[in-house]
């Protein structure tokens, strides 16, 4: 049995400990143990022991890389429970932890943004270089362009293995409860629904579809609704924007919602307008599992999950018309909806399942242990 302890420094259920949640689904527990350190007080602690797997609360180490103090106590874990392989999300600690207790650590990199020009440059870039293949025998990126933005900071491409996330598929709910939900919230029979379920932040790009929907109603359009699910800090100007531009009879914010997955049930298409830090959206491919067509900026991850024309339409970020372009050419074309959607779900199954994803992080796993020949201390 192979034990692997993931260190993830995250207090909230982010991405990457949903990434987790999805790889304890489908690992292969025959061969692999999942343990994983979390801070003391982390939301992850509960879902992860109903997934089935230990959990250690670690005190510091809270919602940050690194700190010289998170990186001791890392250490007297590892060597307490002595795991095979350590598996960082971030956590720089984790992995100057690891290597010093003589551990073979991969690294996960989920996220996609510009590499500043301090590492773009020596002595920054060597630093970087330095710092990252030290503590790292490998490096998973969750996207080409999480790649290609290490690769951008001086890291070897021989470092990096792209491993693009994937998903359990979300249940169909029934046409009576779509018929129920789209009713509880005021939606009329053949209204075109758009939606965006994703946490409120400047970078995810809300701003520009309310101008997008600006944009149509003033084309004269009226049946259509953009749904806008989740919370964040940004949530207060996207609300000001919506009462402001005058889009407040086809733009819902809905606030937090524990019923997601009955949301995407009741779309006709999905939007994503992020600028920043996007990798491999779990949001677009849960909305590709049932079938759901895409309209998505083309910044970071997203042009290697939506393909132009064949599962969606990529519009350049921060550009509200061509978002809203789209956005009529989906609405006027029903039938490239149907087909786009059909593609989509056929994507979906061939690429982005949780199978497929785990049996591609157990395979970075053995190819790291093949050439283990550290000691443990």
């Amino acid at each position: 049995m192979i034990r692997v302890l993931n260190i993830i420094s995250d207090t909230n259920i982010g991405g990457a400990g949903r990434v987790i949640l999805n790889y304890l689904r489908y690992a292969d527990r025959t061969r692999f143990e999942t343990l994983v350190a979390v801070p003391r007080g982390s939301l992850l602690k509960e879902p992860l022991e109903q997934a089935g797997t230990q959990v250690y609360e670690v005190d510091g180490m809270a919602d940050r890389s690194y700190h010289k103090n998170d990186v001791k106590l890392l250490q007297d874990l590892i060597r307490r429970i002595r795991p095979d392989l350590v598996h960082t999300h971030g956590a720089l600690s984790g992995r100057i932890a690891a290597k010093r207790c003589h551990v073979p650590v991969v690294y996960s990199r989920h996220s996609a943004f510009p590499v500043p020009a301090k590492l773009k440059y020596p002595p920054g870039r060597w630093v970087n270089k330095l710092v990252n293949e030290h503590y790292a025998d490998h490096i998973i990126a969750v996207s080409p362009a999480t790649r290609d933005n290490l690769v951008e900071g001086g890291i070897s491409p021989k470092k990096i293995t792209v491993v693009m996330n994937g998903i359990a598929p979300v249940p169909q709910t029934s046409p009576q409860e779509r018929v129920r939900l789209r009713e509880s919230l005021g939606i009329s029979p053949g209204t075109f629904l758009f939606g965006i379920l994703a946490r409120i932040e400047d970078y995810k790009g809300h701003l520009y579809l309310i101008h997008g929907a600006k944009l149509l109603k003033e084309q004269g359009r009226t049946g259509f609704r953009i749904l806008v699910a989740g919370t964040g800090s940004f949530e207060e100007e996207v609300q000001r924007a919506v009462t402001e531009t005058g889009v407040e009879d086809v733009v819902q914010m809905l606030g937090f919602r524990t019923d997601v997955e009955a949301l995407l049930n009741i779309l006709d298409v999905q939007l994503n307008a992020s600028y920043g830090t996007e990798a491999t959206s779990l949001a677009l491919l849960e909305g590709m599992s049932l079938g759901l067509p895409s309209i998505a900026s083309d910044y970071g991850g997203n042009p290697f999950l939506v393909e132009q024309g064949v599962n969606g339409l990529i519009f350049p970020s921060q550009d509200s018309q061509a978002l809203a372009k789209c956005m009529a050419r989906l609405m006027d074309h029903p039938n490239e909806v149907r087909r786009m959607g059909t593609r989509a779900k056929e994507l979906f199954e061939a690429k982005f399942t949780g199978e497929v994803f785990a049996q591609n992080i157990e395979g970075v796993y053995l190819d790291i242990l093949k050439g283990d020949s550290h000691g443990r201390t």
